[in-house]
């Protein structure tokens, strides 16, 4: 949004009377669909300062670096993180399953998907967060970050719980990418970043703030896409070396 605004404004310069223009801007009445951006697009296209090969060129640009601006809309965070996240990840790894106590007899809503691989049945949680700028009051979508924003953020994974689970997948949300950590719980639960007792008495329960300043001690859990499901297996081998599940994780951290 920083750069459209930029590259508006120096189109606005070129209007006969910018100030004119600014001034008439700030008593602006927007009804949707018609908004700022409609009425100084359109007043630039009308004083022929904005071609329409440009305007086009400006929209694509704008949607490039906005792909997935659409998910900070999402105002409530279940519909976010169960919904979307979840719905996002099946469609990655379509061998993900639905836990049900036909799989998993102990199964009572501890974690989210159920892998069955050739080293296991691997249990797994997943938890999504976006990245907005930390020392703003505004909505989701606005105060959204760029990746290569030098902004503050804090992702917040709440409701950690590596006992019930044998890997984790985290979500970040970006305006322009997504990106992906896959570790196991144990790595998860020993973390000095990972706090347990998020709630009192909520035993086993925790949260990690995946932040500005320590996303880069994360950097070798990062993953494509692509790379997800292998990184599931191998997070689930550093957990499991010799291949015997217990069946219950066990953590030097709960």
């Amino acid at each position: 949004m920083e750069q459209l605004k930029a590259t508006l404004n120096q189109l606005i310069e070129r209007l006969n009377e910018p100030e004119l223009f600014r001034e008439r801007l700030e008593t602006l009445i927007s009804v949707y669909p018609f908004n700022e951006y409609e009425f100084i697009i359109s007043t630039l296209l009308g004083a022929d300062i904005l071609s329409l090969d440009e305007y086009y060129e400006l929209r694509d640009a704008y949607l490039d670096r906005n792909l997935y601006l659409y998910l900070f809309e999402i105002s409530a965070p279940r519909n976010f993180g169960e919904q979307w996240a979840q719905g996002h990840l099946k469609t990655l790894i379509p061998d993900l399953q639905r836990p049900t106590k036909k799989v998993d007899l102990d199964y009572s809503g501890q974690y989210d998907f159920w892998l069955e691989t050739a080293v296991g049945p691997i249990r797994i949680e997943v938890k999504a967060s976006r990245a907005v700028d930390f020392d703003s009051d505004e909505p989701l979508y606005v105060k959204a970050l760029s990746v290569n924003s030098s902004k503050r953020f804090d992702m917040n994974f709440q409701q950690v719980k590596p006992r019930y689970c044998d890997v984790f997948i985290w979500i970040g949300v970006w305006r322009d990418p997504i990106r992906y950590w896959v570790l196991s719980s144990d790595e998860v639960a020993n973390k000095r970043y990972y706090s347990a007792g998020q709630h009192r008495g909520n035993i086993g329960e925790g949260q990690l703030h995946l932040k500005d300043d320590n996303i880069r001690d994360f950097e070798k859990y990062k993953m494509t896409a692509r790379e997800l499901f292998d990184a599931i297996l191998a997070a689930f081998r550093r957990q499991f070396p010799s291949g015997n599940q217990t069946g219950e994780a066990v953590h030097d951290a709960v």
